[in-house]
């Protein structure tokens, strides 16, 4: 089985640096999986892509997929470290999708988690240190990455808070919370 690591926290607290770093560290063959998708009428979003491509060696392979990461995933060798980046970006693009939907969606990526051959390093923003969203749709964003970034804590062999500019290893300061009873929504 491959190692696997979460790296969360704030805007800007230095997360895809970090995943960066551990991926160069691995010194396999790296696939980036990138969720984002560009918007031409944001040249502000499209500044963000471009400046992490300019930061991403040429040899790192690529693949843009922003709703089916199993799928993405599943295509890479199993000798590679896959880079994913962000599963905040992956949350946003199924806010449409239906609670039994989604409850499939994320307990399939779980079940991959705990199988993946590959070196995974995954990237998520945390969002929940904020004010509640005045809109239902934020709220569900909110509570749909918090429940899956709390999931993904479980199952993986390696989670990072990125803050105060700092790498703080969670699985050596803090102690594991029971497992979550009721469905990812």
């Amino acid at each position: 089985m491959g190692r696997t690591i979460l790296v969360t926290g704030a805007v800007r607290s230095g997360k895809s640096e970090w995943a960066e770093y551990l991926a160069f560290q691995s010194q396999r063959p790296v696939t980036y999986i990138a969720t984002a998708t560009e918007d031409p009428n944001d040249p502000e979003w499209v500044a963000r892509i471009q400046h992490h491509r300019d930061r991403r060696p040429e040899s790192w392979g690529f693949i843009a997929e922003s709703t089916q990461l199993t799928s993405a995933i599943q295509s890479v060798p199993q000798n590679h470290c896959i880079l994913l980046d962000s599963l905040g970006l992956w949350v946003a693009s199924h806010l449409e999708t239906e609670p039994s939907q989604w409850h499939h969606l994320t307990s399939e990526f779980l079940d991959l988690l705990r199988t993946t051959p590959q070196m995974m390093i995954l990237v998520a923003e945390e969002t929940g240190w904020g004010v509640v969203p005045a809109y239902p749709m934020g709220r569900m964003f909110r509570d749909r990455l918090g429940r899956l970034i709390r999931e993904v804590g479980l199952v993986v062999d390696e989670a990072y808070l990125l803050v105060g500019g700092h790498a703080l290893d969670l699985k050596h300061l803090g102690q594991p919370l029971p497992p979550v009873k009721d469905p990812l929504t």
